[in-house]
């Protein structure tokens, strides 16, 4: 076939451009083809490399880049077959019309799918970075084309999230971003450098094209690729080193990151005037979230961040993004916003922020981002993260932001163990304020007894489900003997006896009742469980409820165990509960009657 391809390229140097006919084209590449497939690669290459074909190789040869891009990669890499078929590609370039050259180049690209995506790449970046450098002065859009092109097609690629996944780089995403920085590199440098007025508007056009792409990966792979890696697990993370070049290319182009990091997104898309077009949004809610987080997290670029902006408004201007990130899924992206809210909140002073605050809908959102995620999240480390996160945010505002902030989360969270905390932390602030010589007096008197008001309370009355509830109960439970045990019945600070009466109708009375309707329930239960237990079915698998949700389904044995532990806790809520009651009981009969209930005015 070598031969064929000699004896039809002699009757080609004899012809001029315009002699040569389509016919003779297809002839030559399928003739190429044959020879490429027995892999006559040295032929081939001397033939293209022959000085007496230029002029039919330069018509004809960008054809070649597909063909020969095909019979790289049937070979793993950096095979010798790999190195001529490449030295063939960069000869095509120095011969073929570039834009044509560029076209079957980005062709190779586009088509590549499955395991040869990461390789079609690899081998064809230099290739491609090479022709467009030859282009003319206006190479903007080829420059855009290209970068879009490629980051559409590593965003195929699935983004290794462990160690031992990164180590591996199965599907050499990682190995892909390092080489777009290398790249990417020359044109920054173009754009940054140029200082020639003629060249100003391609230049310009240049950096849309690039801040384009720049943007791009901070959405793809930079917002759900894992930065934070141990010293030990990895010393050179290519995802922080990609993330390292990123912003240092926004830098370079001239992008003031503080106007980035402000950015509102529009996230009603309609227009008022529908006559009116937009302008191309290049900012969207991932880009922004993202390079926030390397801002004050990682705090890659920011040395070029001004030091202007207090610890507050830093912390208000991330809130819309923490929103976004903390509403997604994955983990690798909601434990980016919990890692922004925390050091968003590690730069501000304790009980610092007004509640005022607490208007903002953005921060709004996060509270209730941070309750889903601790309640919901099935990721144990994202749960005890959101928990410590919420505490955090407890403990920087002032006092009156954590009486608002208390009001808010037991109105809205609906869930028993939040509820329980959020009375412990009520506690806490209780003995501060008896302790504290301050004016501030949020958590005592009449402004106490709106909170009080709302813990201790049974929401269904008797007909409340105690386990589902028990944590919130528990925390009740305890905060009441803590007011009865501190506070003094004659001075009365916190307002607790003035309230003895309603929380004894709304709370402790229905408490009683519903633990005897409780009890008598599951001592029922654990009666019929026993007589299962002693039948011919003792091992035949039953489903049971306890605390209002469906528990997997287990045999007698089993459910006499989850069953025994509801009574025990019924017993811990009656011994706390007959433990308040005669405290309360001890105290009311020491001290006469016209002195009770009295509050003192706070």
């Amino acid at each position: 076939m070598a031969t064929d391809l000699q004896v039809l390229i002699q009757k080609f140097q004899n012809l001029s451009e315009d002699d040569l006919k389509e016919e003779d084209t297809n002839v030559f590449l399928v003739t190429c083809q044959k020879c490429l497939e027995e892999e006559k690669l040295a032929a081939l290459l001397e033939i293209i490399q022959d000085e007496r074909n230029q002029a039919f190789i330069r018509n004809t040869g960008w054809n070649l880049i597909g063909p020969i891009t095909k019979c790289m990669l049937t070979k793993e890499p950096a095979s010798d077959k790999e190195k001529t078929c490449l030295q063939m590609i960069n000869d095509l370039i120095q011969l073929c019309n570039p834009k044509e050259t560029l076209l079957g180049i980005l062709e190779q690209v586009d088509e590549a799918t499955g395991d040869l995506l990461s390789r079609t790449i690899l081998a064809l970046l230099q290739p491609l970075q090479t022709v467009l450098l030859k282009l003319a002065n206006k190479k903007s859009y080829s420059v855009g084309l290209s970068l879009s092109t490629v980051h559409s097609r590593i965003s195929y690629l699935p983004v290794p999230y462990t160690v031992e996944q990164i180590k591996e780089d199965k599907h050499s995403l990682c190995q892909c971003c390092l080489a777009l920085l290398q790249f990417v590199q020359p044109f920054i440098d173009l754009v940054s450098q140029t200082t020639d007025i003629t060249k100003e508007q391609d230049i310009e056009e240049m950096r849309k094209e690039l801040l384009t792409f720049c943007l791009g990966c901070l959405k793809f792979p930079l917002l759900t690729a894992r930065l934070k890696l141990e010293e030990d697990e990895l010393n050179d993370n290519p995802f922080f080193v990609f993330a390292e070049g990123i912003m240092g290319f926004l830098v370079s182009l001239g992008e003031p990151l503080p106007k980035a990091f402000m950015q509102t997104i529009r996230k009603d898309e309609s227009l008022e005037n529908e006559d009116t077009v937009p302008e191309k949004e290049i900012y969207t809610a991932e880009t922004v979230a993202c390079l926030s987080y390397l801002l004050f997290v990682h705090h890659i670029g920011m040395d070029a961040f001004p030091f202007v902006f207090g610890p507050t408004f830093v912390l208000k201007s991330n809130m819309e993004h923490i929103d976004f990130l903390l509403k997604r899924t994955e983990e690798s992206v909601s434990s980016k916003g919990l890692e922004l809210l925390e050091h968003s909140l590690l730069r501000v002073d304790n009980e610092s922020l007004h509640e005022d605050l607490l208007d903002i809908k953005a921060v709004g959102q996060v509270l209730q981002d941070l309750v889903k995620v601790m309640t919901l999240c099935p990721i144990e480390h994202l749960r005890k993260k959101s928990l410590a996160m919420l505490q955090l945010v407890i403990d920087k505002f002032c006092v009156e932001g954590k009486y608002k902030l208390f009001r808010c989360l037991l109105k809205t969270s609906n869930h028993s163990g939040l509820e329980g905390y959020i009375i412990q932390n009520i506690k806490n602030q209780i003995d501060l304020a008896l302790k504290a010589d301050t004016q501030n007096r949020w958590f005592l008197g009449t402004r106490l007894t709106a909170l009080l008001h709302m813990v201790l309370l049974l929401p269904e009355g008797a007909e409340t489900d105690l386990l589902q509830n028990s944590d919130r109960i528990m925390a009740s439970l305890n905060l009441l003997r803590y007011l009865v045990i501190k506070d003094d019945e004659f001075i009365n600070e916190t307002g607790v006896w003035t309230e003895l009466q309603k929380i004894e109708l709304r709370f402790l009375r229905p408490l009683h009742t519903g633990l005897n309707m409780s009890r008598a329930h599951y001592e029922a239960e654990i009666k019929n469980t026993i007589d299962k237990k002693k039948g011919p079915h003792s091992k035949t698998v039953y489903s049971v409820s306890a605390g209002g949700s469906k528990l997997p389904d287990m045999t007698p044995e089993m459910q006499l165990q989850v069953l025994q532990s509801a009574l025990f806790t019924f017993d811990l809520m009656e011994s706390v509960l007959a433990r308040v009651e005669e405290l309360i009981e001890v105290k009311l009969k020491s001290a006469p009657e016209e002195k009770i209930g009295s509050s003192k005015d706070v």
